[in-house]
């Protein structure tokens, strides 16, 4: 096992895309910590809105400013999609163009990372079943509803799905994302 060198590590996500999902009342570590963590890998990062809004605000009223509506985006364009937690995600299952980008994304083999209450979002997109995955214990009868087996793991990888239950996982959370997308070269 080799050190790796600061600017070796700074470019193992170049070239890959991630779009990070947001609505108004995110958890505020869940969208910023993986926001600047992908960054610092090197990744180019896009906060996911709907049509026509400018910003969203997070459950303590930080501000994060979107890039790119939902309905302009592929999932082509795309290598990976995290989704935050908080209450955002009861709203983000409600925009049939943010669950559309993630079922697309899922079919695609891209990344599909969701953390704390996010799993709702791939719920009502319908990609969970038969998949093993984690949350916040609140929604745990939501995930084994719609065919998920769920488990109580800091971060867990299910094939192109990779899930985490609490700001407190985000560290492994975010070394799970980045390994999956360093390998997919």
């Amino acid at each position: 096992h080799h050190e790796v060198s600061g600017r070796e590590m700074a470019v193992e996500l170049k070239g890959k895309r991630v779009a990070l999902l947001a609505e108004n009342d995110y958890e505020d570590l869940e969208l910023w910590y993986p926001l600047i963590r992908m960054k610092e890998a090197g990744a180019e990062v896009a906060i996911v809105g709907m049509p026509g809004v400018e910003a969203y605000h997070s459950k303590h009223g930080y501000p994060a400013k979107v890039d790119v509506a939902a309905d302009e985006i592929s999932a082509d364009d795309f290598d990976a999609v995290i989704i935050p937690g908080g209450y955002a995600p009861d709203r983000m299952r409600r925009h049939e163009p943010m669950l559309t980008f993630v079922r697309s994304m899922f079919n695609n083999g891209g990344v599909v990372a969701f953390i704390c209450h996010a799993g709702w979002v791939p719920i009502s997109a319908g990609i969970v079943a038969g998949k093993r995955v984690t949350s916040v214990s609140a929604i745990q009868d939501d995930l084994v509803n719609a065919g998920a087996e769920w488990v109580n793991e800091e971060v867990v990888q299910d094939g192109n799905l990779i899930s985490s239950r609490t700001p407190s996982d985000l560290p492994a959370f975010c070394r799970t994302i980045i390994a999956a997308l360093a390998a997919d070269d």
